[in-house]
């Protein structure tokens, strides 16, 4: 029998989890973001730097996006590990790993080094976003997992604003400093070997893994909502990524004016994700309706001729984004048992990370197809609101056997 399927002893079982470790796991997804936005803002003093090296132009923008590309396809080879390894074990090991890869351009004086040193911290981003999420489905239930499942976006997002502030600040002095924020990691990797409980099985499925009954990984289910989790990214992504370039179509370059703006879009996405947490479960909008949100506000930002247009159209937007995230994780969450949920979160976590690697790429092919980023949002939009009328009718005959199931009750 598997080892994630060995039923827990006794003195392995979990106490009762309360906030504590719930903060740490906050902590931990939001190391994931740093590699995503940390180094933006010294991208051109890393180009200046290794601007005679063969191939820098290509290479140097590679430092910022391969960790999340490596996330995406080293996620679901994370989720197997963390099932069968143990969820605690691999997130301490991953975490410690992250400080030591992430700080090594600190030394390393080439650029190909130092690209390899990025895969390897995409390596340990895949491993520490795939515990931290199966650890919250493991400690809370209900309710409470959802509400931690849309902290964790809230704080994802937040830190992702803070996390670029601190990289232009700290790039100030030196394109190598910003890394030295990766040494968090050997703060935190005790902090969780200490504070998160062993998480145990679930008393209904002790009885089922003591019998030796094997249940097949939910395959179809799965591949339905990481499909959907795939364009729900690209969804999430179009605002942060491709706002800046949006202003300027509007003739507006100053960078002050693309922070304010930015961080009006960030705030919004928080707030989606405080409404999602505080709202009880059978009042959330459904994903048809998300998904409809959303496309209001990227057809408002497609048909905007001046600022407070499009600053509407991208808190709309940005609103449903915070909102549609969490529904996407959580109703992942809700098809996966004990010993498939680190293999699910895995998928679900590549296809999240998949989307934000497609999403420029996606929006650069629309641009190029019909002429401009505003109508390449536009068609977004459309793509969007055709996806919301398509999962209609699923919708509604889950929540019409969701009505039976009450009434036989």
């Amino acid at each position: 029998m598997p080892a994630s399927l060995a039923p827990p002893s006794s003195d392995h079982a979990a106490a009762p989890v309360g906030r504590l470790p719930a903060a740490v796991l906050m902590a931990g997804s939001c190391l994931p973001v740093l590699g995503a936005v940390l180094l933006a803002p010294v991208l051109p003093r890393i180009q200046e730097h290794f601007d005679h090296v063969p191939g820098s132009a290509a290479l140097v923008p590679v430092v910022l996006t391969v960790p999340a590309l490596a996330l995406a396809l080293l996620a679901p080879f994370a989720g197997v590990i963390v099932d069968r390894l143990g969820r605690k074990r691999l997130l301490v090991i991953a975490t410690a790993l992250y400080a030591v890869f992430g700080t090594a351009p600190l030394w390393l004086e080439s650029l190909h080094a130092i690209v390899v040193s990025r895969v390897l911290v995409g390596v340990t981003e895949a491993a520490i976003m795939t515990a931290c999420t199966t650890l919250i489905g493991d400690y809370y239930s209900g309710e409470v997992r959802d509400r931690y499942l849309a902290l964790q976006t809230m704080c994802a997002s937040a830190s992702a604003t803070v996390f670029f502030v601190l990289g232009g600040v700290l790039g100030a002095a030196d394109w190598r400093t910003p890394f030295w924020l990766y040494a968090a990691g050997l703060l935190v990797a005790p902090v969780m070997a200490r504070v998160l409980p062993k998480p145990a099985l679930p008393q209904k499925e002790q009885g089922a893994s003591t019998r030796s009954v094997q249940h097949p990984f939910p395959v179809r289910r799965m591949a339905g909502i990481c499909l959907l989790t795939v364009f729900g990214a690209v969804v999430f992504y179009t605002v942060p990524v491709e706002m800046a370039y949006l202003l300027d179509d509007l003739g507006i370059d100053s960078t002050s004016a693309i922070g304010v703006v930015t961080a009006v879009a960030s705030a919004a996405t928080v707030l989606g994700s405080v409404v999602f947490a505080r709202l009880p479960q059978h009042r959330r909008l459904r994903l048809p309706a998300l998904f409809a949100w959303c496309a209001a506000g990227f057809l408002l930002m497609g048909l905007a001729d001046s600022l407070p247009l499009l600053i509407t159209g991208a808190v709309i937007n940005c609103v449903g984004t915070g909102m549609l995230l969490p529904s996407l994780v959580t109703r992942a969450m809700s098809k996966l048992g004990f010993a498939d949920r680190g293999r699910g979160m895995g998928l679900w976590t590549a296809a999240f990370f998949l989307g934000q690697f497609l999403c420029p790429l996606v929006l650069l092919a629309g641009k190029g197809a019909v002429g401009s980023l505003a109508v390449a949002v536009a068609a977004l939009g459309a793509a969007t609101a055709i996806t919301a009328a398509l999962l209609l009718p699923a919708a509604r005959r889950n929540s019409a056997d969701a009505e039976v199931t009450t009434g036989d009750r």
